[in-house]
């Protein structure tokens, strides 16, 4: 029994250590980022070990930071649970390549085993779902503050999907996912569902659901009425349009109004 389980942790660690080592090969051979990488040491020291949370998400817990130079930051620890790191490949690949008025600047990033972060600029205003299903103690956006977001947003699509030698489609627009600065522009973050793929190709391949419910575009789930393409972004952002004019959540993808819009019956 002493032998049997002494190798099984071998095999574990051994296939963790490859896995790590491989996660940070890929980035070593990524020359295009335009990023810093910062030891585990570092991010702890401009979170003050962690000291202040900002939120928590699917894949990791966003810290409040500073770096040396003096700017706040916000640090997103990835969850040690997120053990394929596919997530953080993706987030890093992808907005770590370019830089938008309207997309969130990834300033660096840390690996060191099991250990990951993302240091993104700090946000003053945070996102923007606490203003459209206010919550107790924000203040309500004016309507040319509305218009101005969604225009804002539309931008940050826009140079994803032409902007780039490659296109980029995110694959998760939602109120969550728009941060806002103090001058509450708007500028779209959390790239860890988003993928890469040739300017010329219309229709992609992906081999799952990609996305949260509510906001997903029904080529997604639905793999007999069409192919995916950037179009599913732009339906995640109608959803995200009608929330802003309602001011309320979508309660469900499946309602049958939503669905006859579309031309579908509920299953």
């Amino acid at each position: 029994m002493v032998f049997l389980t002494a190798l099984v942790v071998y095999k574990w660690r051994r296939q963790h250590l490859s896995m790590y080592q491989s996660i940070e090969d890929f980035l070593q051979i990524q020359t295009n980022l335009f990023t810093i990488k910062y030891s585990y040491s570092e991010i702890r020291k401009m979170t003050n070990k962690f000291k202040e949370k900002l939120g928590e998400g699917a894949y990791g817990t966003v810290f409040k930071g500073k770096l040396r130079s003096g700017p706040f930051v916000a640090v997103k620890v990835m969850h040690k649970s997120m053990t394929s790191g596919q997530e953080f490949i993706g987030e890093v690949s992808t907005i770590g390549r370019i830089h938008h008025v309207n997309i969130a600047q990834l300033i660096g990033f840390c690996v060191e085993g099991s250990k990951r972060a993302l240091v993104y600029e700090f946000m003053l205003n945070g996102s923007l779902d606490k203003y459209i299903f206010l919550q107790q103690g924000t203040v309500s956006l004016t309507y040319k503050q509305m218009f101005d977001i969604s225009l804002g947003v539309a931008r940050g699509i826009d140079y994803l999907h032409q902007g780039c030698d490659m296109q980029i489609l995110h694959f998760d627009i939602k109120p969550h996912n728009i941060l806002l600065d103090e001058n509450f522009n708007p500028k779209i973050s959390d790239f860890g569902l988003a993928k890469l793929y040739s300017s010329d190709d219309s229709i992609v391949s992906i081999t799952a659901e990609r996305g949260t419910v509510g906001y997903m575009a029904p080529a997604l789930f639905y793999k007999n009425i069409g192919g995916v393409s950037y179009k599913a972004d732009v339906y995640s952002y109608g959803m995200l349009l009608m929330e802003m004019a309602g001011r309320r959540k979508n309660t469900s993808p499946f309602e049958p109004n939503l669905l006859s819009y579309m031309g579908l019956r509920p299953i």
